[in-house]
């Protein structure tokens, strides 16, 4: 069969296919809900992405906006013959114009049937937040630590913030009087496992235990050693969960399924940086990417019959969380919950 326009510079194709077929098909379940995807439409973009920027972290490289339109049709591509769903959300940053962002989103997921968490920025008050929150299919919020101030040089500039700096009180109280949703990507460059970060969440589950309060990519807990020093702390607080998008590492996700459990997990794919074709290598606490694509960040080529096998980042995440289940001994049903059910539960409990 022929190729398939994908996104960005990438194509489905046979290899993809035959991935699917052998690993995937028989084990994703009928329902998908993908918890973590960003859908922005290009023409929202209002500061280009420079040279500068591109060299300095891999995700500026590949991280071109997708469309709602596009963003429908890889999905059916990705995931053949699944019934799916989402909770989308923009580009939390302010290279984009967010208002305008989250507007047109709001659109399309009420045509589609997604839900939405709207991207806000701290500075906002709580009035203009709540009328975020008033509209049909918002669950809640995507907060980022980006979206403090913008720095043209880099996107990291407040990447040692507080939570309570880019999540401030103010929208924690309404946040949690209306029972919300938030996705949180934690800050500081020791990820989940930080102190501060540990005793901010553990502040935030405290003060405002009605908001669902979801950390992103587990933590950012891309390598075991990350995993291993944050995941254990948060084992006993049933009411906080997870996403596991953009998580490669199949050692993380069995950890992850066995400090946390599968009810506290959500898969998600963090698309669509996530199509993206290769797969990842780990030293330590530290990982490579490995792509086909003459990117800046590609500096360790694999032999080309290696990377004539690559496929899709998002099926290496699958096949990494499939292989983390079957070491978990997973049952049917609780392969389900990751994949949908938890999602249908948490998005009950906010819109109740």
């Amino acid at each position: 069969m022929s190729s398939i326009p994908l996104y960005h510079v990438w194509q489905y194709t046979d290899v993809d296919r035959q991935f699917w077929q052998e690993h995937l098909e028989s084990w994703v379940p009928a329902r998908i809900f993908d918890a973590h995807t960003h859908v922005n439409e290009p023409r929202y973009r209002v500061v280009e992405m420079t040279e500068e920027k591109r060299r300095q972290y891999w995700v500026n490289e590949v991280a071109e906006p997708i469309g709602a339109a596009d963003a429908d049709r890889c999905y059916q591509v990705v995931f053949p013959g699944r019934d799916f769903s989402c909770l989308a959300f923009g580009h939390p940053t302010l290279e984009f114009d967010i208002e305008a962002s989250n507007a047109s989103l709001q659109i399309e997921c009420e045509r589609r049937g997604w839900y939405r968490l709207a991207v806000v920025r701290p500075q906002w008050s709580a009035d203009r937040l709540a009328r975020e929150l008033d509209q049909p299919r918002v669950l809640g919020v995507k907060v980022y630590y980006a979206l403090i101030s913008h720095d043209p040089t880099t996107r990291d500039k407040h990447l040692e913030a507080s939570i309570f700096d880019f999540l401030p009180h103010q929208q924690l109280e309404l946040l949690n009087e209306r029972r919300a949703w938030v996705t949180l990507h934690v800050p500081r460059a020791a990820r989940l496992g930080h102190p501060d970060n540990i005793h901010e969440i553990r502040q935030i589950r405290e003060r405002y235990p009605n908001i669902v309060l979801v950390i992103a990519h587990l933590g950012r807990s891309y390598t075991l050693p990350h995993a291993e020093e944050s995941l254990p702390h948060f084992a006993d607080d049933e009411g906080l969960y997870f996403d596991n998008s953009a998580v490669l590492n199949p050692d993380v996700h069995r950890l992850a399924l066995e400090v946390l459990g599968p009810r506290r997990i959500l898969y998600g794919t963090d698309n669509p940086v996530f199509y993206m074709r290769g797969r990842r290598t780990w030293r330590g606490r530290s990982y490579i990417n490995h792509t086909n694509y003459p990117f800046h960040f590609n500096r360790e080529r694999e032999p080309p019959e290696v990377e004539a096998q690559y496929t899709l980042y998002m099926y290496e995440a699958l096949r990494a969380l499939k292989q983390a289940c079957a070491i978990r001994k997973l049952s049917r049903e609780d392969i389900e919950a990751i994949f949908c059910g938890n999602a249908q539960r948490l998005i009950g409990t906010v819109l109740q």
